[in-house]
């Protein structure tokens, strides 16, 4: 007979398997999973092209020849020449290297980190941002500045930006423009963006690998790393050749699914969730309603309960949601979001901040699901709903 410790925890293991929900994952904007169609490109790739790119004998150039396979496929979907791009570690990086070049700056108060902390210490205009969460750049009137960053689609409320108009601006007064667009590539069609003077792209941001993007630059670009010859001089380090094919190999796969017409659908499902959500959350609201926004993304304002430190996104997780959270509590030591804070969001609202990302695997079912356990959580929390 089974000691009577080992069968406590026997009967608490199987009661623990049989109760626990499985997790429904709504944030895709932080990490998408990797898709099958990039781990089978990555496999292929690790077993064919195992060499240095950089090698001169045959095997590295075998793997430099499905290198440059992989560059020109992603040109042709930005829409510009295989020499402008630049395959980094991702987005950051990608930033990074563009704003160092760069002294007088005008960026938005909405851009990701890796853009507002790499300009800190220069001379930088901050374009402020419409309570939608839009921010719209008319004309140069106050001054001129080297470089205009805007994002094409925010991370945080799935806000899109005139990002089209803002490059037309800049090209009227010969002001360089850098998009970053790690949120719309491998959402909403790539085509155009190779028009902008600077533009990036994050695999694990749409089914890729983690650590692996893309710059698009001009041919002399000068490197931020430096200690070799590759990418044409522009980005020392050897070249992650299975990643930048998966990375491809997924964004071939999601622009294959934008044409079917896939975007429709999903974006009738984000609206039903929005229209019920409110409709059953009183005092709830969502960031951005009314401008165009990503199909997959919803950001929101929880309505306010007694005791602020049990958050949302904890109870939501507990329940078998892994969401994400805009900000902590006013009353705790982190800061409100900077990008609400530029729409106007008080710090107390910011504090009940949450947003639910999809992605291309996400069914109706699951934001169906996703509704019920906002609503689970609400009760618990001690929210009355409608």
């Amino acid at each position: 007979m089974l000691p009577e410790s080992l069968r406590s925890y026997i009967a608490f293991a199987v009661t623990l398997t049989l109760t626990r929900r499985p997790v429904l994952y709504f944030d895709h904007n932080a990490t998408h999973p990797l898709s099958e169609t990039a781990k089978r490109a990555w496999l292929d790739a690790v077993e064919k092209f195992p060499a240095n790119p950089s090698s001169p004998h045959r095997a590295g150039q075998r793997a430099d020849a499905a290198l440059q396979n992989a560059r020109g496929r992603l040109a042709v979907l930005l829409g510009c020449g295989a020499d402008e791009i630049v395959f980094t570690s991702g987005a950051t990086e990608s930033a990074n290297a563009v704003l160092a070049q760069f002294e007088d700056v005008s960026v938005s108060a909405i851009e990701h980190p890796c853009v507002i902390e790499s300009v800190r210490g220069k001379s930088a205009r901050l374009l402020p941002s419409a309570a939608t969460g839009v921010v719209a750049l008319s004309d140069f009137s106050e001054r001129t500045p080297h470089l205009v960053s805007l994002m094409a689609a925010n991370n945080e409320t799935g806000v899109l930006q005139s990002w089209r108009e803002t490059l037309a601006v800049c090209r009227e007064h010969g002001v360089k423009f850098f998009c970053d667009a790690a949120q719309w590539i491998g959402r909403m069609p790539a085509a155009g963006l190779g028009a902008c003077d600077f533009v990036s792209g994050c695999a694990h941001k749409f089914g890729g690998p983690q650590g692996v993007g893309f710059l698009k630059c001009p041919a002399n670009f000068p490197p931020l790393l430096r200690g070799g010859p590759q990418e044409e001089g522009r980005r020392a380090g050897t070249e992650n050749v299975a990643g930048v094919l998966a990375m491809v190999a997924a964004l071939e796969e999601c622009e294959a699914a934008i044409r079917d017409g896939a975007l429709d659908a999903r974006l009738k499902w984000r609206e039903e969730f929005e229209r019920e959500f409110t409709a059953a959350l009183p005092g709830a609201r969502v960031l951005g309603a009314g401008v165009a926004r990503l199909w997959n993304t919803v950001s929101v304002i929880m309505p306010e309960t007694a005791d602020c430190r049990r958050r949302w996104v904890v109870v939501m997780d507990r329940l078998g949601f892994a969401v994400s959270t805009g900000s902590a509590c006013a009353s705790g030591k982190e800061k409100p979001s900077h990008v609400l804070t530029a729409m106007g969001v008080s710090p107390q609202d910011a504090g009940r901040a949450l947003r639910f990302s999809a992605g291309w695997g996400t069914t109706h079912y699951d934001w169906r699901a996703l509704l019920d356990g906002v609503k689970d959580a609400a009760r618990e929390m001690g929210v009355a709903l409608a």
